[in-house]
């Protein structure tokens, strides 16, 4: 049997209609079908008065029927109902001005606390490729990694790499982080070149020329030239997050 149940059969016992205990209890008709329902617990100063209206022990209303079992009051919570039961009604009625008071100001200042703001997350996308590759930007799966004190401020997603051609400003099986601003030349962008998805750094020339660098001159055989008429596709996802612009090649300065 339930908490509410066991309140609504001792209500009956004692006679009283809903109405007349929530009278009793300084309460709405609502609240005591609300608490006889189970739809809301009972705050304990209106606890400590249903004790008294319906001359019960706390251990009737919390027993299990199920597990044979029966809730039990602390020492603190049997002391306090035995003081309250020792007080003449001003003395009652103090102690529950007080009870509520207090309940009244815990849930003020617990409403003025700032809530927590969630942990913005970012996808990281798998499927990292060789020698300079970024993990390709769409269509791919990808997990949600947390926005922490390690990751730049404005990414909105991260990509890993996988090769030396970015070295060593972007290390092999690093995690890139990038966002969608346009690039300027000498910035280092996540692109997809016929399909290819490249990190490379970015030079556009006066005649229209992409230039798509790696950062590893030694790696300079994995460069692409990309004239104005060549007919390739090229599209850029946006802008890898580093702590400065990386050197210019030599010629391109």
């Amino acid at each position: 049997m339930s908490f509410g149940q066991r309140l609504r059969d001792r209500r009956k016992e004692m006679g009283y209609t809903q109405g007349e205990l929530a009278e009793k209890l300084g309460i709405s008709l609502s609240a005591v079908s609300n608490y006889e329902n189970g739809q809301n617990a009972m705050r304990e100063d209106i606890l400590l008065r249903v004790f008294e209206i319906l001359k019960i022990e706390p251990n009737y209303l919390y027993q299990d029927a199920f597990k044979g079992t029966a809730f039990t009051c602390s020492v603190e919570e049997e002391t306090l109902v035995k003081t309250y039961r020792s007080l003449r009604s001003t003395g009652k009625q103090t102690l529950r001005a007080v009870a509520t008071g207090l309940a009244a100001c815990q849930a003020e200042l617990e409403a003025e606390q700032p809530p927590e703001e969630e942990t913005r997350q970012i996808p990281l996308y798998h499927s990292p490729a060789a020698a300079g590759y970024a993990a390709p930007v769409f269509g791919e799966d990808f997990d949600y990694i947390a926005v922490t004190g390690e990751v730049p401020p404005g990414a909105d997603f991260a990509v890993r790499i996988q090769g030396d051609s970015m070295e060593p400003t972007i290390h092999d099986g690093s995690i890139a982080y990038v966002n969608r601003d346009p690039l300027n030349n000498g910035d280092v962008g996540i692109f997809c070149v016929d399909g290819d998805m490249l990190c490379k750094q970015y030079v556009r020339d006066k005649l229209g020329i992409v230039y798509l660098f790696s950062l590893n001159r030694d790696r300079a055989d994995a460069d692409v030239v990309l004239p104005r008429d060549s007919g390739r596709s090229m599209v850029c996802f946006g802008r890898v997050l580093l702590p400065s612009r990386p050197k210019l090649p030599s010629g391109m300065r």
